[in-house]
């Protein structure tokens, strides 16, 4: 779990840490996370943000996971390592039941917004879970982490916290170099 960092999201950013397992809609479980500025400057559009966070859900699981959006299917590549949730009709953010109640404010601030642009990024008909593709040369991974960094920036959060943030345990020390260089985050000493 990522270090706790003495840089806050925005104010007006809420977490129901004490949302039960299950499916609810995303302004259930973080509310008034469509009214932040972070929300405008990702969907600009009030009626397009409005669709985004009123047709989006999360499901909060129990388990060893992050947050991640759901597959409409299992990717066949995944079957045999990673056992995702699908949600064949419906954009669902998953996250686990440990990460929402434990992790830093500023990190599940991060990640759910991570998580919106991957949203984004299938509506407009990318592939999220491109075979072949490490998890640093996809461009859908890039995109999102980059507007969480730029984000970041604009709360102050030190370079220090974005490299913590940053360093995923699903990614190799080479791979790691190549997101901070991607995202343009210094990559410290």
């Amino acid at each position: 779990m990522p270090p706790k960092s003495a840089v806050e999201p925005p104010e007006g950013f809420e977490i129901r840490r004490e949302a039960p397992l299950g499916r609810h809609p995303i302004l259930d479980v973080f509310p008034g996370l469509d009214r932040l500025a972070t929300a405008a400057r990702q969907v600009p559009d009030p009626a397009a943000r409005a669709r985004l966070h009123r047709e989006t859900e999360v499901e909060i699981v129990d388990g060893d996971v992050w947050m991640y959006v759901a597959p409409r299917e299992v990717p066949r590549w995944a079957r045999a390592r990673w056992k995702p949730i699908a949600s064949p009709d419906r954009d669902c953010i998953v996250i686990g039941h440990e990460h929402l109640t434990e992790s830093p404010s500023l990190t599940l601030f991060l990640d759910i917004f991570h998580e919106l642009c991957h949203v984004l990024q299938r509506q407009a008909g990318r592939e999220l879970f491109a075979e072949g593709l490490s998890y640093v040369e996809r461009t859908t991974e890039i995109d999102a982490y980059q507007f969480v960094v730029d984000e970041a920036r604009l709360l102050r959060v030190p370079d220090e916290v974005l490299r913590d943030y940053l360093l995923v345990e699903w990614i190799d020390e080479t791979e790691f170099k190549q997101l901070l260089d991607a995202v343009g985050v210094p990559r410290g000493p």
